[in-house]
């Protein structure tokens, strides 16, 4: 398995409809691309103070690299990226294998 994991800083003007729009972009993704098999969105929450201005989480589960691989160029990713890139600031993308 691997788990990719999208750390986001949306842009300060992002509207929670906006936001809405991008959760669900990814979220209905493990519907419709092969090979991922979940999908978690998360708020940060933690108290202590440590975010860098990086507000939510998005963390992907792959069955394997090769799922991964065929998730960047998959026409529901691109369509995903449309609504996303609009709202970003920053992001930072870590992966790593189970």
């Amino acid at each position: 398995m691997v788990r990719h994991i999208l750390l986001i800083k949306f842009k300060p003007n992002c509207s929670s409809e906006q936001l809405e729009a991008v959760r669900l972009a990814f979220t209905n993704m493990v519907q419709t691309v092969a090979g991922l098999s979940d999908v978690e969105w998360g708020k940060n929450d933690s108290p202590e103070g440590k975010n860098q201005g990086y507000s939510h989480c998005i963390m992907m589960t792959f069955c394997d690299d090769a799922a991964r691989v065929a998730y960047l160029t998959h026409p529901e990713h691109l369509k995903a990226k449309e609504v996303f890139r609009p709202t970003l600031e920053d992001i930072i993308v870590f992966d790593y294998s189970l």
